[in-house]
């Protein structure tokens, strides 16, 4: 073991040069435990499966959305100079990019202990940087770990098999001895926060789907031009392009540390989004259990949250989107805000520089509440056509059986790291 208990592989997984990692990505998709029953690769492990140690879930779940400091902000904008630019809606930086640093995803995770949750939306830093801008791992990993929180101790529950699993799937994802890591990103807020972005930019919203624009929005010619709006179907699109891109990268900055470990594993999105969540309406299919709803307006149900865990900004978790928007704007300018004075920050002059950015005034939150509600009163949940809440793209991991390799694959199928996995992490030659 390596000094402080560690094993030799964590300080080699430290040093893994990043090239190696973009270079030797792939998707290495047979575990420890499992079987091809038929076809040309057809193969099945002589090996149990085995769950990854605990040590190699954190240093998963913590590539995939760990803190990693404080977030830099964003500087200048010409129309609101000399202010801060003021879209980012956290303090903390993570291990991924969010547009505009929203940052409206949060993690979930399953293995065969459990379901947990992993809450880093809102962290701060949860370990400063030395003057190097490095981090100390060890120390972010236990910080990490101090946040866990357990939601049920099983795995989670979802039946390998369509229309829960796409085919290719059901034989791998999700079985005994993996990692499953699930960003969920939480929509509705996102879109309040582009509704936001916007207005801060002179538009507005008008309801392309019914050729009308938002009632009310007269009154507010001072903060928008009403002749230059914004099509309701584009802040949807742009909102699901931008919240994609967050729990992509996410799943990618795993994928990546699972090279350095010498892990297998793949990110993917061969999974029923619906049925992940909890809204498959199936009762052997629970998911992670979110509550969701129906209307028949609604192609599709609407997950909005998990009760007391992670709560979509929108009804039934607030009374209506007026209070969204105060809880928007307190999560911004409140306490442990990006832009409350009191935060520490990675600035000469943090208080300075944070509290230079505009509050939100009243008329500017009654602007964006106005064209909140309107799409909640008018297609019955809140964004219009998109989720409230949303996944679709995951990350596994797993011990790799190298004998399936070694036996349909040719010479370099798999890295030095997954060769000495064993030997450098458990001690197993």
């Amino acid at each position: 073991m390596a000094k402080n208990g560690m094993p030799p592989g964590f300080g080699e997984a430290l040093s893994f040069p990043l090239v190696q990692a973009l270079l030797g990505r792939r998707s290495r998709r047979f575990p420890l435990g499992a079987e091809i029953p038929d076809g040309p690769l057809a193969y099945k492990s002589s090996h149990e499966p085995m769950p990854l140690s605990d040590l190699e879930t954190m240093l998963m779940v913590t590539a995939v959305g760990g803190n990693t400091g404080w977030h830099n902000l964003i500087y200048r904008h010409k129309l609101y100079a000399p202010h801060l630019s003021n879209y980012a809606g956290a303090a903390g930086g993570r291990t991924f990019p969010s547009g505009a640093g929203f940052h409206t995803s949060e993690i979930f995770f399953t293995d065969d202990s459990g379901v947990f949750f992993l809450p880093t939306r809102d962290a701060p830093a949860l370990v400063e940087k030395d003057e190097d801008g490095s981090l100390d791992l060890e120390d972010l990993l236990a910080a990490h770990k101090g946040r866990v929180r357990k939601l049920a101790d099983a795995r989670m529950i979802l039946p390998p098999r369509p229309p829960f699993f796409e085919g290719h799937n059901t034989w791998v994802v999700n079985h005994p001895g993996t990692l499953l890591v699930i960003p969920v990103a939480d929509l509705a807020q996102h879109t309040i926060a582009n509704l936001c972005y916007y207005l801060q930019n002179g538009q507005v919203i008008y309801d392309d789907l019914h050729k009308r624009s938002v009632p009310g929005l007269e009154r507010f010619a001072n903060l928008a031009d009403l002749n230059e709006t914004l099509p309701l179907s584009f802040l949807d699109q742009m909102t699901m392009a931008e919240a994609t891109v967050e729990i992509s990268t996410a799943c990618y900055a795993g994928a990546l540390m699972l090279q350095a470990m010498g892990l297998g594993g793949w990110m993917f999105n061969g999974l029923n989004p619906f049925a992940v969540l909890g809204a498959s309406g199936e009762a052997e299919a629970p998911g992670l259990g979110f509550r969701f709803d129906t209307d028949p307006r609604w192609p599709m149900p609407n997950s909005t949250g998990l009760m007391g865990v992670m709560e979509g900004f929108c009804p039934p978790h607030y009374p209506d989107m007026r209070a969204v928007v105060e809880a928007f704007c307190e999560r911004k300018f409140g306490p442990g805000g990006p832009y409350h004075p009191d935060t520490p920050g990675p600035f000469r002059d943090t208080p300075r520089v944070r509290g230079s950015a505009q509050v939100h005034d009243k008329a500017f939150r009654e602007c964006v509440a106005l064209q909140a509600q309107y799409v909640l009163d008018t297609f019955g949940r809140f964004p219009a056509t998109v989720p409230s809440m949303y996944c679709h793209m995951y990350l596994q991991a797993h011990h790799l059986e190298l004998d399936f390799y070694d036996t349909h694959f040719k010479a370099g199928a798999y890295l030095e790291t997954h060769r000495r996995h064993m030997e450098r992490w458990h001690g197993k030659a």
